[in-house]
């Protein structure tokens, strides 16, 4: 087996690297085989944000930017995108002065994402900058470039996935918001759009890093190369490549599979590709239920989100997992996929232990079903952990009830962080179904939700904390559909500091 041809434009020309390994980085083909040492090499695991760079795709007959980490990014995945690196920004000629005053062709000097931050004094040791500075230009084109404000609150989610040690945010708070005042650029996504059409996929067959288009193509792959590692958006595979150094001759990637990248709605269910993102995912379920914008951007960093899939989280079976006690809650169904057929099991049944399921060597989680919310569905979303950004829960529990004239009908708990599995609270589930909504039923149930499992003590929480959250957090609910301002924001985030 060869790697085949890696391909993408950089600065406004197409790139091509051959014998890239499969199981590369592309932090360490950007730093060590092209030089461009200003990405920065933090964490290695996708949590510091010094890696960031951005990605340009084409969906749809548009330009789609991501600004993703590059450091539990394979290289490979990269294939056929456009690709900017701090250094690129004042460098990339399809970057220019925009507005009906912009000299035509001329070069700029820094973008505003960087002049900004000069602007700001938003770097001191600058170790952290060019990951900023990358996550600024993605929010650029997302939203300034879109017509779209950058509030205070917008700047904190986006760039939660950036870690700073030295500066403090609050000026970098300032650079983004300061991005928009400045003289505006823009890039030709016109031209950048016929060159990437000019980068058609290599064949992937026979190769190290099978990226398959298509279902039938991509099932055909599992079963003839069952040792392949199976790959999305690599934000759990990536570590074990960084931190554990695991190598792999051979990666079945499934992200270019078009089946599992559609993200359909209507007027009965979501269903979901299992190699959709995580942030489309989110927003996908965040239209019909708002009041989990919170949880959502609180899974990870904007980067990981970006590269992250839904069905990598739920396929990856971590029992802290933030995805999966969500989609237990909300009934989610998941749908097994072989060259023998297709099998539909509920969510929660799909775990036979750590990391273990009932997936057979040749079968792939193709995609995720939501049923839409009912007019007496009550749903509420919890994640205690140390920090409140960009943390690994010590708790999950998500909890979704149809109350209807007083009376529980049906309860649909999930549970994350206090077994070996994503779980479901069914012995709680069964506490609260046909008893009437009161402080009484709470305070039975949430004994019942104590006594349900048995957490273990970590470097997280202790097993007694975690059982006495799980029992506080169904108050918690109780007391939010009583109408009373039980737990403050701020409150709350002393709580999930704890």
């Amino acid at each position: 087996m060869t790697p085949r041809p890696l391909r993408f434009i950089r600065r406004g020309q197409p790139a091509a690297l051959h014998d890239v390994p499969p199981d590369r980085t592309l932090l360490e083909v950007l730093r060590e085989d092209l030089g461009c040492t200003g990405t920065k090499e933090g964490c290695g695991e996708g949590d510091c944000g010094a890696c960031t760079v951005v990605l340009g795709e084409e969906r749809n007959g548009k330009l789609h930017y991501s600004a993703v980490n590059s450091c539990i990014r394979l290289a490979h995945s990269v294939d056929g995108m456009a690709l900017w690196t701090v250094e690129d920004l004042a460098e990339d000629p399809l970057i220019r002065p925009a507005g009906p005053a912009a000299p035509v062709e001329k070069p700029i000097t820094l973008h505003p994402a960087q002049e900004a931050m000069v602007q700001c004094h938003g770097s001191q040791c600058g170790f952290c900058t060019p990951g900023f500075v990358m996550s600024l230009f993605g929010m650029y084109q997302n939203h300034v470039c879109q017509g779209q404000p950058i509030t205070r609150e917008l700047a904190q989610e986006e760039l939660s996935g950036n870690l700073c040690r030295c500066t403090g945010y609050r000026p970098i708070l300032d650079a983004a918001q300061q991005m928009a005042a400045l003289p505006p650029v823009a890039v030709d996504e016109a031209q950048l759009l016929r060159q990437l059409a000019l980068l058609q996929p290599p064949a992937a067959d026979g190769t190290a890093y099978l990226a398959p288009t298509t279902l039938p193509a991509l099932l055909a792959a599992r079963a003839a190369h069952p040792g392949a590692q199976v790959v999305a958006g690599c934000t759990d595979v990536g570590l074990w490549v960084t931190k554990m150094h695991k190598q792999y001759a051979q990666i079945l990637d499934v992200t270019r599979t078009a089946e599992l990248l559609q993200l359909d709605e209507d007027t009965q269910r979501i269903t979901i590709g299992a190699a959709v993102s995580l942030t489309d995912a989110f927003a996908a379920l965040t239209r019909q239920w708002p009041q989990l914008h919170t949880f959502a951007t609180r899974f990870a960093g904007l980067p990981v989100r970006n590269s992250g899939t839904l069905g990598g989280n739920v396929a990856n079976g971590s029992p802290i997992g933030d995805s999966m006690p969500l989609l237990i809650a909300l009934r989610a169904q998941i749908v097994l996929a072989s060259t023998r057929g297709e099998r539909t099991l509920a969510l929660e049944d799909l775990y036979t232990g750590y990391r273990q399921n009932v997936m057979a060597p040749d079968e792939l989680l193709v995609r995720i079903v939501v049923p839409r919310p009912g007019v007496t569905e009550a749903l509420r979303a919890y994640k205690i952990s140390k920090r409140f950004d960009d943390d690994i829960s010590a708790v999950c529990l998500v909890m979704n009830l149809d109350i209807e004239a007083g009376v529980v009908r049906r309860a649909s708990i999930g549970a994350g962080g206090v077994a070996a599995t994503p779980a479901r609270a069914r012995q709680t589930e069964a506490a609260l179904t046909g008893q009437p909504w009161s402080a009484e039923t709470v305070k039975h149930a949430a004994a019942a939700l104590q006594a349900e499992f048995s957490p273990i003590s970590d470097m997280r929480a202790s097993g007694a904390y975690r059982r006495t959250v799980l029992g506080s957090l169904l108050q918690r609910f109780w007391l939010e559909s009583q109408g009373q301002d039980a737990v403050s924001v701020e409150n709350f985030r002393m709580e999930a500091s704890v």
